[in-house]
């Protein structure tokens, strides 16, 4: 049995590696805060959720997959809960039953596996009871085909059969086996024997009309006879232990895949739940194929900042179609690194299945999501802080692949702006010629005025709103470069004062 609720005709793989950019992605767009509020204090939640966000999709159809999943899970929150709580219940009783699974001994392997396959068949008439009465709601493929197994699989006579069974190898009338002589009067090929049901009554058993055979009685303290009989008991029954023993394994390994699978999509509804709770909006984004060059969002906000504060965000809009190159300017603290974060996230999120955190988003999906923000000095003082941000140029140059994104905040800025401008400029323009996107939120004017002088068509520039007060709204729109970061800001809110002239300038850099 397969639960098949991430992939349409796969499993959901928990073995697989992170990508290379993973702990770079989780700092620099602050995934922790949303890994923890997706897994709700659960951590196999959390695992779960964090290797199958990072793990991005790219395949169109798959999203829209485990998208239809998920608005199931969205519109049955209660049956998705239960359903995960029912598949942890049956993992953490088959547990208690592990010390017994220990022992190689086929009496104690048998003992055991009917008593767990007692138990799993109590939990599997619970989830067919499950699906009964829960399949009408749900709409979707993966959905419906995971009813539709259970449904096929767990039938009465099934259900009958697995009774029938466990009965049987409870050998409460003794243990029925054969076998043939070999040399020396040794016994071969024991084998188990299924015993006969139509049994003797009373009245053949009072008149000696039963079947004929030859009993032999060992005395109660004969220990060595004792010791021969358990042995013999014990190769009849050896490879029924080990059937059993594969058979509540095959369903302890369903149970896992089903907890596995519907722990993802628990994490999303404890997401939706916790952003809903702060008034916040999310859609399900439209994804392209790759290689496309589609990106258009309207509210987009950044969903761990919307986490970590207690109240409403403030979104962007903005469309990138057909645009290679997103370059984003304007005053300090005016919301550019948290618009730049908001992008990664939404990308992110659409291609694990997941909604996304904006009124509408709609993308191309590409090869590899990759993040170069800006990073403190090197605390070892092994290097420079402008040899570590090109150091860790190099190695994500090595990884990306055509139809990536990459994410630059403020790199290249620990240099003069000339050098750094220059860097950048020669940088971004390698990446855009391998047919990867770029979204690069910067203060060096030199850079950004130099893209906007060579008047490429791929280029759209995003400035930071800031009013004529001197107050930010963070919102980007779409607007040129300017030559000034507004410092004059910082000294105002630093020193208080509402003009400021030369001398005051003079005597703060004293």
């Amino acid at each position: 049995m397969k639960a098949y609720l991430m992939y349409a005709d796969c499993d959901f793989d928990m073995e697989q590696a992170p990508p290379p950019a993973a702990e770079a992605l989780t700092q620099d767009l602050g995934l922790p805060i949303i890994f923890a509020t997706m897994a709700g204090g659960d951590a196999f939640v959390r695992e779960v959720v964090t290797k199958a966000v990072l793990a991005s999709l790219v395949d169109v159809e798959t999203i829209h997959y485990r998208q239809a999943v998920l608005r199931d899970c969205l519109e049955n929150p209660k049956t998705v809960r239960e359903l995960y709580a029912l598949s942890v219940e049956a993992i953490e009783k088959e547990r208690k039953n592990f010390w017994g699974g220990l022992s190689k001994h086929p009496g104690y392997m048998l003992h055991r596996s009917v008593e767990v396959l007692e138990m799993f068949t109590e939990m599997l008439r619970k989830l067919r009871g499950m699906a009964e009465r829960s399949s009408s709601d749900f709409k979707s493929a993966g959905f419906g085909r995971f009813f539709a197994m259970l449904a096929a699989e767990l039938s009465d006579k099934y259900f009958g059969e697995i009774s029938g069974h466990l009965r049987r190898l409870r050998f409460r009338s003794g243990v029925l086996e054969s076998a043939t002589f070999g040399r020396g009067l040794r016994g071969l090929d024991y084998c188990l024997r299924k015993p006969n049901d139509d049994q003797p009554g009373w009245i053949d058993w009072l008149i000696g009309r039963g079947p004929a055979s030859f009993t032999y009685r060992l005395h109660e303290r004969d220990e060595a006879g004792a010791r021969a009989l358990s042995e013999l008991r014990d190769r009849g029954i050896n490879l029924v232990a080990n059937a059993l023993a594969r058979s509540t394994d095959h369903i302890l390994s369903f149970f896992k895949l089903m907890r596995t699978e519907l722990a993802f999509y628990v994490g999303c509804l404890n997401l939706v739940e916790a952003l809903t709770a702060r008034r916040q909006v999310v859609c399900f984004p439209a994804p392209f194929p790759l290689g496309g060059r589609e990106l258009s969002l309207e509210g987009l906000y950044d969903t761990a900042l919307a986490l970590s504060m207690d109240r409403t965000i403030v979104g962007n809009t903005a469309n990138a179609d057909g645009k290679d190159i997103i370059v984003i300017t304007g005053a300090n603290q005016g919301g550019k690194s948290t618009f730049l974060r908001s992008l990664g996230l939404a990308q992110m999120m659409m291609q694990c299945g997941m909604f996304v955190s904006a009124e509408r988003y709609a993308a191309a999906t590409c090869s590899g999501l990759f993040s170069h923000f800006k990073r403190e000095e090197d605390a070892t003082m092994t290097s420079g802080k402008f040899d570590e941000e090109l150091d860790r140029m190099s190695g994500i140059a090595d990884r990306i692949r055509a139809d990536g994104t990459i994410l630059f905040n403020e790199s290249f800025a620990a240099t003069n702006e000339r050098e750094g401008s220059e860097i950048a400029r020669q940088i971004v323009h390698a990446l855009v010629e391998r047919h990867v996107r770029v979204c690069f939120v910067t203060h060096m004017y030199d850079f950004a005025h130099g893209l906007e002088e060579e008047g490429l068509d791929g280029v759209l520039f995003l400035r930071a709103e800031r009013s004529d007060a001197g107050e930010r709204t963070f919102r980007m729109l779409e607007g040129q470069p300017l030559d000034t970061s507004y410092g004059e800001d910082l000294f105002r809110k630093i020193f208080g004062k509402d003009e400021i002239d030369g001398e005051d300038i003079k005597r703060a850099s004293a």
